[in-house]
């Protein structure tokens, strides 16, 4: 199951969590039900869910200072909740590569909001990596997640420098 679908159903988890005020778990069983056919899908998209909500506070404060111009509640609330699960990928889910992150963030903004909504997400996450990446607090792992001239690369075969 593609992974732009699957963040589909998390944005309308929040959106049901932030609206409604169920409980979480009520949340997660309620919507992401159409998701348990596929175990990897339904545990990605969970814990996408609570560890959004989780670290809702933390993540609102980078929003906020991301955001100076504008009073935080007027940001639309789709907006705001795609923005807490792109940037709550960036810090807490090291495998997913920050550029994926972000694209599906803004694809997600011009499909639940507006096309603005898009450029706005795309600001604010690029503003979010950049800081992230100043203070070295961007811990990605995994293939595809190495950004550089290559000088420091390893070829995984022989436990060399690649160059």
């Amino acid at each position: 199951m593609r992974r732009r679908i699957i963040r589909e159903k998390v944005v309308q988890a929040l959106y049901a969590f932030e609206i409604g005020g169920d409980p979480v778990e009520h949340v997660v069983e309620t919507i992401l039900t159409g998701l348990k056919n596929n175990p990897a899908a339904y545990d990605f998209a969970r814990k996408l869910v609570l560890q959004t909500i989780t670290h809702t506070p933390d993540i609102d404060n980078v929003i906020r200072d991301k955001v100076t111009n504008w009073d935080f509640k007027r940001i639309a609330v789709l907006d705001r909740l795609i923005l807490r699960m792109g940037i709550c990928e960036l810090l807490y889910f090291k495998e997913i590569p920050p550029k994926v992150s972000m694209n599906e963030a803004i694809e997600l903004a011009k499909l639940f909001s507006t096309q603005r909504s898009g450029q706005f997400v795309n600001g604010v996450l690029d503003a979010v990596l950049n800081d992230m990446k100043a203070a070295g607090g961007l811990a990605k792992a995994g293939r595809g997640l190495y950004e550089g001239d290559g000088a420091n690369r390893v070829n995984r075969a022989k436990g060399k420098p690649a160059n």
